[in-house]
């Protein structure tokens, strides 16, 4: 079954089409990128600079060296005009989005490809057109119909695409066929999020993850010339050809490719284990001490460092783009009655999140398992909050952190729809609205995560001397002070500690100084 596609008043080129079909999706009218906004060449004068520099953080360093690499609609990276291309700025590739819709709402299939869009052009790339077909499951060997090929086809030779994205991950053969029809390149949605961790990969374990699940996509995918780079040698071709033990098909291209991936990945999963144990080294401190651990986790673009910036000035990269920030940050902060615990950023989570980064970033997952509180950061402005909420639980429970305690806090509330807000919180009871932009509801969340700290287990009344003040100093970090008093002969404290401390102050209590 095929479909054609609805027409679009702002295509950059015009391509107009006839509208024949119920199965078509209904797109937003404001879908597609402006191509000639991104044309634009007219810059208005710089203004004057102030006598007083602004205060530049780690983040708006970062974000400015990302935007030095940004790519330039309307240059081409030929050979025979590459003196048109501007220092450190790459062509704008022109793409154009292909979805299979086999299950769900229509609003499902129009929210799937508006985020494969917004991938698209986060990974810098301008979308021309998108094509939808409503099937009850993908073609195994084109992935759409044979009829939606040949339409393909003509809109990618119509709009000059030099590149097909697919909304699902296609198989070898899927993807060759694919190519081998349309005549230009095609990637999937795995592709597609695997080269943008790529670009914003910065630490050394964040790029060496994002490598070990790109050669583990590539390993499958291999092709080229390798068929005819076989080191066959059959006949009487004496010891040029191997002699005996050298005829037969020999060992082609493609095998030793794999070969050295195979090689290659053994390599970065050792060094991903020697991290893990240095990861593991800097948190038995905090494990020792019994400081509680609070991970910021959810649906990517959900404003997650913003509310890490905003709680902590931990001064992280911000970005309106989907997967900005790859690599954890860890920041410690206290609660208002001076218990320290730490909070964690991590990295968002996608619909159908490919299998191969979340092996490859399992030892970083693995941090929110282990902690003792998450916040589950939603995107109240977003078109599908609960299919967010729904994604980011699913990954959750693949990782094992399904049993942690969750906080749910809706943010973005300055630009959400008071419905969608008021849907929410009687959809998770356990839910605070903020926003961390405006810092709106704020105090909300730190009261709410106060709440959810684990409780120290042990109540002590002890009597401790005034040169011990060091014993004082961790009640109040480690533990939550209930009473305290000052007498003369020295500072009479109850409290509730965790037992390392309880033993500590077993020599102070009170019942043994009176």
């Amino acid at each position: 079954m095929t479909v054609n596609p609805r027409e679009y008043a702002d295509e950059p080129d015009g391509f107009g089409r006839d509208d024949s079909s119920s199965d078509d999706i209904e797109l937003r009218d404001d879908f597609f990128t402006d191509g000639e906004a991104a044309t634009d060449n007219d810059a208005a004068p710089a203004p004057a600079y102030d006598l007083e520099e602004p205060e530049f953080g780690q983040g708006d360093y970062e974000l400015e060296e990302r935007h030095a690499l940004r790519r330039v609609a309307g240059l081409s990276t030929e050979l025979d005009d590459v003196t048109e291309v501007e220092y450190r700025q790459l062509r704008l590739e022109r793409v154009v989005l292909v979805g299979v819709w086999t299950e769900g709402t229509v609003e499902d299939a129009d929210n799937s490809l508006a985020e494969l869009k917004l991938l698209a052009e986060t990974a810098g790339s301008l979308v021309l057109d998108a094509l939808s077909q409503r099937r009850q499951k993908p073609d195994p060997a084109t992935y759409v119909g044979p009829g939606k090929v040949d339409h393909l086809r003509i809109v990618v030779a119509e709009t000059g695409a030099d590149t097909v994205v697919c909304d699902g991950e296609l198989s070898p053969s899927q993807l060759r066929n694919l190519e081998d029809r349309v005549k230009v390149k095609v990637v999937d949605r795995t592709a597609l999020i695997l080269d943008i961790f790529a670009q914003h990969a910065r630490s050394k374990e964040g790029k060496t993850q994002v490598e070990l699940a790109q050669l583990e996509y590539m390993k499958q995918r291999l092709r080229g010339w390798g068929g005819n780079l076989s080191r066959q040698a059959g006949g009487r071709v004496g010891v040029q050809g191997g002699g005996i033990g050298g005829r037969g098909p020999g060992e082609t291209k493609l095998e030793t490719d794999r070969r050295r991936i195979t090689t290659r990945m053994a390599k970065l999963r050792r060094e991903l284990t020697h991290m893990q144990t240095a990861r593991v080294t800097k948190k038995a401190e905090r494990v020792r001490r019994e400081i509680p651990a609070v991970v910021i986790a959810g649906y990517t673009n959900a404003g997650k460092s913003s509310l890490l910036n905003r709680v902590t000035n931990a001064d992280v990269l911000v970005e309106d783009a989907l997967f900005a920030t790859l690599d954890p940050t860890t920041r410690r902060t206290t609660t208002s009655d001076g218990r320290v615990y730490t909070l964690s950023d991590t990295v968002g989570f996608v619909r159908h999140l490919p299998h191969q980064l979340v092996e490859a970033f399992r030892s970083t997952l693995e941090e929110v398992a282990d902690a003792d509180l998450v916040v589950h950061v939603v995107d109240g402005a977003h078109a599908d909050p609960e299919g967010q909420i729904a994604a980011v639980r699913e990954v959750f429970a693949e990782i094992g952190a399904d049993r942690v305690p969750e906080l749910i806090v809706i943010n973005k509330s300055d630009i959400a729809d008071p419905l969608v807000l008021a849907r929410l919180l009687s959809r998770e009871p356990h839910a605070v609205v903020v926003s961390a932009r405006t810092g709106e509801g704020i105090n909300d969340v730190l009261l709410a995560i106060e709440g959810d700290l684990p409780r120290p287990a042990v109540d002590v009344d002890v009597l401790i001397p005034y040169d011990r003040g060091d014993l004082v100093n961790k009640i109040h970090e480690h533990g939550e002070i209930v009473d305290l008093d000052h007498t003369g002969d020295g500072t009479r404290v109850r409290a509730r500690v965790n037992p390392g401390l309880a033993g500590e102050l077993q020599p102070f209590h009170a019942a043994s100084t009176s």
